[in-house]
């Protein structure tokens, strides 16, 4: 069985194909960019980038000198993004577009990324995005199961679940994701810790203590999750990999120890 891929098949840096849906985004109510569809960039295997042709900008662009230099597009080029905010008042998003003149491939020489933090609404058609461009190449299934999901720390059982939600996302690891009502709610402290993802949301996180034993933010939970996530909404997920202390069995096997 040595010939299976055990892992999510990646794209290459460097990759470049034409999106599917048209994207917009937005600074404060006005419209920065609108293509349909923008092109998918991998500048890294984790996700693409959205690049916008010069037509698809609806703002204007001032040089802002050298940007960082990427291994798989080349030397970048930095502008600042000019918003038009009224009649005779502008508005200036600082070094918020590069651009690739030296890219490997030709029709993304003139196109435009822009800095997703320096926007604040990005859609995928009307539906937000959030966190960073969506892989097409990414799936979220939340499936109800009847596994036996036990969950040990310290020696002590702190869930116990027959009705678990087994959440598979491409490239990662199922999590199962247990209802509060089979989790020892009194041992979880919450924390200040948020994580986002693109696909589910922002995740919320606890501290579990039991007895003297302490392990950090390894269980989070999404309340109101995009709606890949929705069948995991208010539900609990123990991340078994960050420490020792931590056991997750599922039907009586272990799994995702460190």
């Amino acid at each position: 069985m040595s010939d299976i891929v055990r892992g999510a098949v990646a794209i290459q840096p460097g990759t470049v194909m034409p999106g599917s849906v048209r994207v917009r985004a937005y600074s404060a109510g006005v419209l920065v960019a609108d293509a349909d569809p923008p092109l998918l960039v991998w500048e890294h295997r984790y996700y693409p980038q959205y690049f916008f042709a010069p037509g698809e900008l609806r703002v204007g662009l001032r040089p802002a000198g050298p940007g960082r230099r990427s291994r798989s597009l080349g030397p970048a080029e930095l502008f600042d993004v000019v918003v038009e905010a009224g009649p005779a008042s502008e508005r200036v998003l600082p070094g918020a577009a590069q651009r690739f003149p030296e890219a490997p491939v030709e029709g993304l020489r003139d196109a435009v990324t822009l800095d997703w933090s320096a926007l604040d609404t990005w859609l995928a058609e009307e539906e937000v995005i959030h966190t960073h461009a969506r892989d097409p190449y990414v799936r979220v299934d939340a499936m109800p199961s009847g596994r036996h999901v036990r969950v040990v720390a310290g020696g002590e059982v702190v869930a116990e679940s027959r009705r678990p939600v087994v959440l598979v996302q491409t490239g990662q690891p199922p999590r199962y994701y247990l209802p509060k009502v089979d989790v020892r709610m009194d041992l979880l402290a919450p924390t200040d810790t948020v994580s986002y993802c693109a696909y589910k949301g922002t995740a919320a996180y606890w501290t579990l203590g039991v007895g003297d034993l302490r392990l950090n933010d390894v269980v989070w939970g999404y309340d109101t999750p995009l709606r890949e996530g929705l069948g995991i909404a208010g539900m609990v997920c123990f991340w078994q990999e960050k420490d020792a202390d931590l056991e997750v069995w599922v039907d009586g096997e272990g799994v995702g120890q460190p």
